[in-house]
């Protein structure tokens, strides 16, 4: 029953998306998970004791998460419940319309394409030229199938609705507070180690999916360069993408106006990205997502 509701859940998403007639009048899941991390935050980020504070909260929200996902279940129709939360978490179908979207303006003029980029990656737009922004787009794709499709449907496939969510609030709480900021350092430590755990299969996993749909290169690509980005699972994907498509992604970037150092992933390919590769990036995104529903199909016949 839980292949065949994470099948249709993922069917669902890629039909529908993220229609905005519904969340234009209601909270997002998404965005209430956000407000609960934000609460936490404001409550408990203070004093001394940070670290160990935000360990119990991370605890906390891993609690709430998996409690709502057994309590949902459980509920009259709870496979329904659990089918159509599960198409709401998961982010195939706004991924691609998202960096779809940076592709057509970056198309009409530099500044539509620096403000669309602006949209899904933190580092500053303004000094950012067409390759750059290109390659933002298409590294953010990258991240995102790993963070947004492969391991909520891992984590589903794991645990069911308890699952996924437990992923999200913990995907959450790191995009929020897992910075190495003055503030965020402490307290968000627990929730950015503990993401880290948590998409350490599928960051690899979505590698070798993506090896398997473009090209088997790819996957020693990704072996070879995704340990040396900054971030333990990031790499793994980006350095997959950029195999697959004969970019070079990474590398130094501005964020907050200061320039890392960042290591290329693929350096031998070429930095002179393009919207065609952003649109081919895309095309990886989707064949991914088929052969993904394919392995999880084949579950419902077991």
């Amino acid at each position: 029953m839980s292949a065949a509701i994470l099948a249709a859940a993922m069917a669902l998403d890629a039909l529908l998306g993220e229609p905005k007639w519904l969340w234009s009048r209601a909270p997002h899941p998404a965005v209430l998970m956000g407000r609960l991390v934000d609460w936490f935050d404001r409550r408990f980020n203070l004093g001394a004791a940070r670290t160990l504070k935000g360990i119990a909260a991370t605890a906390a929200l891993s609690a709430l998460a998996i409690a709502l996902g057994l309590l949902i279940q459980a509920l009259p129709l709870g496979w329904l419940w659990s089918l159509l939360l599960t198409a709401i978490l998961l982010a195939q179908r706004s991924l691609a319309d998202h960096v779809t979207a940076v592709a057509d303006a970056l198309r009409r003029s530099l500044p539509e394409g620096r403000k669309a980029v602006s949209m899904i990656v933190g580092r500053d737009p303004d000094q950012l030229d067409e390759p750059a922004i290109a390659r933002a787009a298409i590294e953010s794709a990258a991240e995102n199938l790993s963070d947004g499709v492969v391991a909520p449907v891992f984590w589903f496939a794991v645990a069911g609705l308890p699952g996924i969510l437990f992923c999200k609030i913990i995907n959450t709480a790191d995009s929020m507070i897992g910075h190495r900021t003055t503030r965020h350092a402490e307290f968000g430590w627990a929730a950015a180690r503990l993401d880290d755990v948590l998409n350490y299969i599928p960051a690899r996993l979505t590698a070798l999916l993506i090896a398997i749909t473009t090209k088997p290169s790819a996957l020693k690509i990704a072996a070879r360069d995704g340990p040396k980005h900054r971030s333990i699972n990031a790499g793994w994907p980006e350095a997959a993408m950029a195999a697959a498509l004969g970019l070079s992604l990474s590398g130094p970037r501005a964020y907050g106006g200061e320039m890392t150092d960042d290591p290329p992933m693929n350096a031998t390919g070429t930095r002179e990205a393009t919207p065609g590769d952003i649109a081919a990036a895309v095309g990886v995104l989707w064949r991914v997502w088929v052969v993904l529903l394919i392995i999880v199909a084949a579950f419902t016949l077991v």
